[in-house]
């Protein structure tokens, strides 16, 4: 045995420090590649470094739009109401959720930012000096099925998700916190909050009644060791979100759903008009340090549709000036923008310069509430003894309605009220309205829809048969029953403010839309009637 030892035991002892020489090797190799790959990595992490502190270093001058951006609620122009129960919803020790209706371009996602700021400012708010305003547009976060990516209310990288990284293999989902969470303790932004997916509206008021948000795995198991003791947190008891929301949209409010809008206060940020958009044109050409010349700037104020119309419009002509080596902004520089921009004026209805037989003043509403002036005219000719009919032109729409796969159409309530209007004047005022041929005619391309047109065609219509002239300064809105009671409508507060800037002395509604608040008013009366008897009485002139 000890022969065999000592004839065999050096040839052992060199295949072992073979092996060791081999095994030694490889980890050597795989060392040196680990080292040479780090620095590889190193030095590609120092080569991208040194690229992006070379972009970061290039900057451009400030756009206009940003050197405009409202910095105190007095460069928010022309929303003084708004801004005021904005503050009223959120700067109090008991701040609301709210909703923002409004046209673009008005100063809303200005002016959150501006309450929020003089909320943290305040001790009596639950808002802290490091509360967050977290901005998220409804119209490009995405809603996915499958939940693995929800930037809105968070979402769970389970392990088979990719670049789940070690905790994904060894079998742990993650929970990744969205918007809903980073606002905690303060507003989640959503701008166009009409456009959200239902789903991710319906999580979301979930989210404001619970102030948490409640995530779910089928990789989660409550038993499971393995997963560390903040993930079990997180699964069991919700990630924090107890925030204010203030959505902005561009919608009317019945365009979205009851449920939310039952949630939150409702306020209303109007059109801007032509003194305000003067002064934001003013205020952008200062900030650029160019002379605007008087007619340039009537020229952009009968242009632009809003602030940041006005304001890009600004800049682009002072681009056209600096170019030129021109000192100011003229009316042709301002012509060169608007005529490349295929820009249209900005329609401004205003009363006809005296009183006309079969035209009436009517209001109506469109887009995120805004009031316009529309006009309501009636033509009638005498066809003989039932013979008559009638017709209704304009822009009114019809009504399609889908239930159970089956799509229907059906006239619109604009043509219904027709029929209401003519019943009316049949039964109530003994006119024969079989014997005329009636054409009734919303000029100017504005969307009719409802009935609050009602008493505008009932005027026109009698107006034109018994030729009597309409007063050019009384505007009115209002359904009428086929009892010729005058029905409550809708917008009544915009419709007044649209025959303010129109130029209206008088404005007829009904009684159950009366407020306190148009006593108050000094240039323009509001008067409420119950019938259309009272309505005849008011608008027509008799000579």
């Amino acid at each position: 045995m000890n022969d065999f030892f000592m004839q065999y035991g050096g040839i052992l002892y060199l295949i072992q420090l073979l092996f060791g020489i081999v095994i030694g090797m490889y980890f050597w190799n795989l060392l040196k590649g680990q080292q040479s790959r780090k620095a590889v990595i190193t030095k590609f992490s120092e080569k991208e470094t040194t690229k992006l502190r070379q972009l970061r270093s290039v900057k451009l001058s400030e756009p206009l739009s940003s050197l405009s951006r409202p910095g105190t609620f007095s460069d928010i122009i022309g929303q003084e109401e708004g801004i005021s129960i904005l503050r009223s919803a959120l700067c109090g020790p008991n701040p609301q959720h709210v909703i923002i209706y409004g046209p673009p371009g008005v100063g809303k996602t200005a002016a959150a930012r501006l309450v929020l700021k003089e909320a943290c400012a305040n001790l009596m708010s639950p808002f802290k000096e490091n509360a967050k305003f977290v901005e998220v547009d409804a119209t490009i976060c995405r809603f996915d099925e499958r939940n693995i990516a929800d930037p809105l209310l968070g979402s769970v990288h389970d392990p088979i998700y990719q670049g789940a990284g070690s905790m994904g293999a060894a079998g742990i989902p993650q929970p990744k916190p969205g918007a809903c969470t980073r606002a905690h303790g303060g507003i989640l932004f959503v701008d166009e909050i009409g456009e959200l997916h239902p789903m991710q509206l319906n999580k979301l008021l979930k989210v404001l009644e619970d102030r948490k948000v409640m995530l779910d795995s089928a990789y989660y198991t409550e038993n499971d060791k393995n997963i560390p003791d903040h993930i079990h947190d997180i699964f069991q008891n919700g990630l924090p979100a107890d925030f204010r929301l203030v959505g902005a949209t561009t919608r009317m409010p019945n365009e979205l759903p009851p449920a939310l809008r039952s949630r939150c206060m409702e306020i209303f940020f109007k059109p801007l008009d032509h003194k305000s958009i003067q002064a934001i044109t003013r205020n952008a050409a200062q900030k650029i340090l160019l002379v605007l010349e008087e007619e340039a700037l009537q020229e952009i104020t009968r242009h632009a549709g809003n602030g940041r119309e006005a304001v890009n419009i600004v800049q682009l002509a002072a681009g056209i000036a600096q170019v030129e080596n021109i000192a100011e902004i003229s009316q042709e520089v301002v012509q060169k923008v608007l005529n490349n921009g295929r820009f249209s004026p900005r329609p401004e209805p205003k009363v006809q310069d005296e009183p006309q037989v079969g035209l009436v003043n009517g209001l109506a509403v469109y887009g995120a509430n805004i009031g316009t002036l529309i006009e309501v005219e009636a033509s009638v000719i005498s066809v003989g003894e039932g013979r008559g009919s009638w017709t209704v032109t304009g822009v009114v729409e019809e009504e399609e309605i889908s239930s159970g796969g089956r799509t229907s159409r059906r006239k619109s309530m604009a043509r219904g009220a027709v029929e209401n209007v003519l019943t009316v004047l049949k039964t109530r005022f003994g006119i024969k309205i079989q014997d005329f041929d009636i054409h009734i005619n919303y000029p100017g391309g504005t969307p009719v829809d409802g009935p609050s047109a009602g008493i505008s065609m009932a005027t026109a219509v009698y107006s034109a048969l018994n030729n009597i002239k309409v007063n050019n300064l009384i505007a009115m809105t209002g359904e009428v029953s086929v009892h010729g009671q005058v029905k409550p409508v809708g917008g009544v507060m915009s419709k007044v403010e649209a025959a303010r800037s129109a130029g209206i002395k008088k404005v007829l509604i009904p009684q159950e839309n009366w407020l306190s608040i148009f006593e108050s008013f000094t240039d323009i009366e509001v008067a409420p009637v119950r019938n259309l008897d009272e309505v005849l009485q008011f608008a027509l002139i008799h000579e």
